[in-house]
């Protein structure tokens, strides 16, 4: 929700000795896999049983919810005791929770599996599970806050359960995910060590349930797509294990390109550029467009599309030489696409970033949704500068975590005594210094990782990508998504392997039920025409 792995064969619970397993369920006569205890965690397991009708279907499923332990980089599990105890073994661990649904009967190898997970950083994946592509789905207001419990829960007929089995895991630190050892936050907090913990779970995932020969897709949102994209470079070229498909949902590959306290960063204007067609939207949404409102919101963001990038981008790359007729120009464009007042676009130097406009849109008294534009609330203090809280996180968050929090105890059968985290701070503490292909060292520099993309598609030239995104979504503009894909180092040829997908909602698409089917039916048919299955 929130903008959003070494070798360890040993640690793998292998669950059965070939692939030839045809569900969860045939896996159960053959002898329980033992417990595996590390250092510091053993792994858990819970199964359960149920069906959900998706995609017209009835489907039957076997479910797991349970650990599997990971280790950072550098851990080898084929040391003695003696050479684990060494000062260059990594002591740290972590038992990361997922929660596995298998459609009963299917044949693992032409039964894709997908791997999702939300992103923060410090976020669980109870968003997409609990409101996205799990069995049951929380039902919460469309644009305005949920009331409180009892909270509505239904069979989820989006669910893609009905073209994959899916995994549901939480990062470490997170939901029932635990983390320990000597500097286990180094270990595990940053962007390069969460995505090699990521990688090797994925790679325990295929040996204990036999699904190395799957077609493998990943799924991640918000901090979860540059995630993805960092695992799918480490699990093609470092493992030897090419997936079918990246799946990426309100995607930041390049933090430089974040709206949010973009003046904090002076001399890099493309934050403004990327996210003027977001103000577009919201304040079409919000009835805040001067004149008359357009008709077609599509065509209306197109044409702020191509301002922003034409006239606008001009305008901001020339800084102060630019003159004040010009000045002047730009800023009564910006007035009729996004409502604010000349007065203020001129004393923001017609710089506009996430965080004043959330504040200043709806004048000081409402505070307009960062997640999701749509939504609105009181604000908290009428003459802040920017926006203090997320609308939209305030109105839904209770839903999701209260229904998932009775529903993995009720129905999983998972997490007796145990607190779930649906997040954690850790904002401020994460390394965001990444190591991308070719360099020899973490980059002193924003992240970005948009060469582990480039580099994954070419290594496998393959690998199909899908962009999803929110015309309402200021926390990762839809049009990030668009500029950086149309930005990766990769022959022109590649770009047909990249398709894009665009919904009349926020950040989490699915929160609002109309963009949900959309999603659930783009994301079905991606899955069917790249899994191989003949």
């Amino acid at each position: 929700m929130r903008p959003v792995t070494g070798v360890l064969t040993a640690i793998a619970v292998i669950a059965v000795a070939t692939l030839g397993v045809v569900s969860l369920a045939a896996a159960d006569k053959a002898p329980a896999p033992a417990t595996v205890k590390s250092k510091y965690f053993e792994t858990e397991e819970a199964k359960s049983s149920g069906s959900v009708r998706a995609g017209f279907t009835s489907i039957p499923y076997d479910a797991v919810a349970g650990t599997l332990i990971v280790h950072p980089k550098g851990w080898d599990d084929a040391a003695t005791e003696k050479d684990k105890s060494a000062a260059n073994n990594p002591d740290a661990e972590a038992s990361m929770f997922y929660v596995a649904y298998f459609r009963r009967g299917a044949n693992p190898q032409s039964r894709p599996v997908m791997f999702l997970f939300n992103g923060g950083p410090g976020s669980s994946t109870v968003w997409l599970h609990m409101g996205a592509f799990g069995p049951r789905r929380v039902v919460t207001a469309d644009d305005s806050h949920t009331p409180a419990a009892p909270y509505k829960v239904v069979d989820n007929v989006y669910s893609l359960l009905d073209v994959a089995d899916l995994v549901f895991i939480d990062a470490p630190g997170t939901g029932f995910s635990r983390i320990a050892g000597k500097d286990k936050e180094k270990a595990f907090y940053g962007v390069d060590p969460d995505a090699y913990a990521f990688t090797q779970f994925v790679k325990q995932f295929l040996s204990k349930y036999g699904r190395w020969n799957s077609p493998k897709y990943l799924f991640g949102e918000s901090y979860g797509t540059p995630r993805a994209a960092v695992m799918v470079n480490e699990l093609e070229e470092s493992e030897d294990i090419d997936f079918n498909g990246v799946i990426l949902l309100s995607q930041i590959l390049n933090f430089d390109l974040s709206a949010d306290d973009a003046y904090k960063n002076p001399g890099v204007d493309l934050p403004y550029v990327i996210a003027l067609p977001t103000y577009a939207a919201t304040a079409w949404y919000h009835n805040k467009l001067p004149g008359k409102r357009p008709d077609d919101l599509v065509a209306f963001v197109q044409q702020v599309e191509r301002f922003s990038t034409g006239e606008y981008a001009h305008a901001l790359s020339v800084g102060n030489s630019l003159s004040q007729n010009e000045r002047m120009a730009i800023a009564n464009k910006l007035h009729a696409y996004t409502g604010l007042p000349v007065s203020y676009i001129l004393r923001a130097d017609l710089r506009i970033a996430g965080g004043e406009f959330e504040q200043n849109l709806q004048g000081s008294q409402v505070t307009t949704g960062r997640l999701d534009t749509r939504f609105s609330g009181p604000s908290m203090d009428p003459l802040a500068k920017e926006a203090d809280y997320d609308p939209q996180s305030a109105a839904i968050s209770s839903a999701y975590v209260s229904a998932f929090n009775d529903y993995v105890r009720s129905t999983l059968k998972f997490g007796q005594n145990k607190t779930y985290k649906p997040e954690i701070e850790i904002w401020r503490s994460w390394n965001f210094q990444h190591q991308p292909p070719g360099a020899p060292i973490p980059l002193p520099m924003s992240a970005n990782v948009m060469p582990d993309l480039a580099s994954a598609m070419k290594y496998n030239p393959d690998l199909k990508v899908m962009v999803n995104g929110g015309y309402f979504d200021l926390a990762t503009p839809y049009y990030e998504g668009w500029y950086e894909m149309h930005h990766l180092a990769i022959e022109p040829a590649l770009q047909k392997n990249i398709e894009f997908h665009y919904y009349r909602s926020g950040h989490m698409v699915y929160a609002h039920e109309e963009s949900l089917k959309e999603i659930h039916d783009a994301v079905a048919d991606f899955v069917r025409r790249t899994d191989n299955v003949k």
